[in-house]
C-alpha cells in the first residue's frame, strides 16, 4: 500500500486503536510519552517520519540538518526532533512554522520545547507537538547531528518514513514494514468497539455489553 493510502487510512481509524494494535503487531510501545503534546491545536496528524537528531554543543550554530528537513520533506511529512533528553531548550519556532507551511508538511513533533507560540497559532495554526515550552534559543547548548537516521522518542524508535499519527490522546508511530497490519488491525478493533458500545447502550449493561467479544 502506498504511504498516501496509509495516511487516508489512518486518518480515520482512533488513536487508540492504533496504539493497541502496535502492541499486539510488533510486541512493542509505539505510543510517545505523554508530555509529548499538542501546543497549537487539536487537529489530528498523519504523515511520513522525517527524523532529525540534536544533542549537545556550546558553539553557535544554526539547527542545519533541521532547517534542510524542513525544507527538502515531502508534502505532508512530519518532522520528528530528538534530542536524547535535552527538553529545555525550544527546538521549534514561528520561521520553523513558517517554512513548513511553505512547504506543506503536516505537523512537528519534538522530544524538546517550542517558542514563538502565539506567533504560531495567530499566523499559521500549524500542529507542534512538544515534551516543553520555552523561550530559550539552541544556540550555543544544541546543535542538529544528523537527518534520516534512527531516533529516540523516550523509549520509542522511530526510524524515516515510519507512520506519525496523534491527536488529544497522544501521538503513536507506527513501524513503516507493519503500517498496513496496523491499520487493518485498527479498523477492526474501531468496528468491534462500535459494536460494543452499541450493545452497551441497548442493554443498560457494561457487562453485557463486553461479553460478545471481550476486552481486546
Amino acid at each position: 500500500m502506498k504511504t498516501k493510502e496509509l495516511v487516508a487510512g489512518f486518518r480515520e481509524v482512533a488513536t487508540a486503536s492504533v496504539a493497541d494494535a502496535v502492541d499486539k503487531i510488533t510486541g512493542k510501545t509505539g505510543f510517545l510519552p505523554e508530555s509529548i503534546k499538542p501546543r497549537i491545536n487539536d487537529n489530528k496528524i498523519v504523515g511520513p517520519a522525517v527524523t532529525v537528531l540534536e544533542g549537545p554543543s556550546q558553539q553557535f550554530v544554526p539547527p542545519e540538518h533541521a532547517l534542510n528537513a524542513i525544507d527538502e520533506a515531502d508534502e505532508g511529512s512530519v518532522i520528528v526532533i530528538s534530542t536524547n533528553g535535552q527538553a529545555e531548550v525550544a527546538l521549534w519556532g514561528g520561521l520553523m512554522a513558517a517554512g513548513a507551511v511553505a512547504n506543506k508538511l503536516e505537523a512537528a513533533v519534538l522530544d524538546g520545547g517550542v517558542r514563538d507560540l502565539v506567533e504560531i497559532k495567530r499566523d499559521y495554526d500549524f500542529p507542534v507537538y512538544s515534551r516543553t515550552v520555552s523561550p530559550g534559543t539552541t544556540l550555543g547548548r544544541i546543535k542538529t547531528i544528523a537527518a534520516n537516521v534512527e531516533v529516540a522518542m523516550g523509549d520509542v524508535i522511530v526510524n524515516p518514513g515510519d507512520i506519525i499519527m496523534g491527536d488529544v490522546d497522544g501521538i503513536v508511530c507506527v513501524p513503516r514494514q507493519q503500517a498496513e497490519a496496523v491499520l487493518e488491525m485498527s479498523r477492526d478493533i474501531d468496528a468491534r468497539e462500535a459494536e460494543q458500545a452499541r450493545l452497551i447502550i441497548e442493554s443498560g449493561s457494561l457487562r453485557e455489553g463486553l461479553a460478545k467479544f471481550g476486552r481486546i
